[in-house]
């Protein structure tokens, strides 16, 4: 092997890894690399039942412990609880409740962060 194919080769695995990397950077910005709630054993206390990507840098976490859920922002800067002691319901019978409910969230998170939404 001569030099040329070796600069050759090296440049191609530089090459490669850069496009991992624009992919990874894409993939992250689209909201792909948020974690999913776990579906593992149904005995643990604490679980994660959603993660909501507010925007680049901020995500929505509901948290249940025992009975009761937590809504906490997180983000770059740190954690914030938004809404706390929240009643658990298994799920939302209604497409009305779960709308009038995620306009609730969306407002607590506009009221934290000081921001409005169009």
């Amino acid at each position: 092997m001569d030099y040329a194919s070796i600069a050759q080769a090296l440049l191609a695995l530089v090459f490669v890894i850069g496009l991992i990397g624009v992919f990874a950077l894409v993939a992250k910005r689209m909201g792909l690399g948020v974690p999913s709630p776990a579906l593992g054993n149904k005995n643990k206390r604490v679980v994660v039942l959603e993660v909501t990507p507010v925007d680049a840098k901020r995500r929505l976490v509901l948290f249940r412990r025992d009975d009761q859920e937590h809504l906490v922002l997180l983000g770059m800067n740190g954690e914030h609880v938004v809404e706390s002691n929240i009643q658990s319901t298994q799920s939302f019978p209604d497409t009305l409740e779960a709308l009038e409910a995620r306009n609730k969230s969306v407002e607590l998170v506009n009221d934290v962060t000081g921001k409005t939404t169009p």
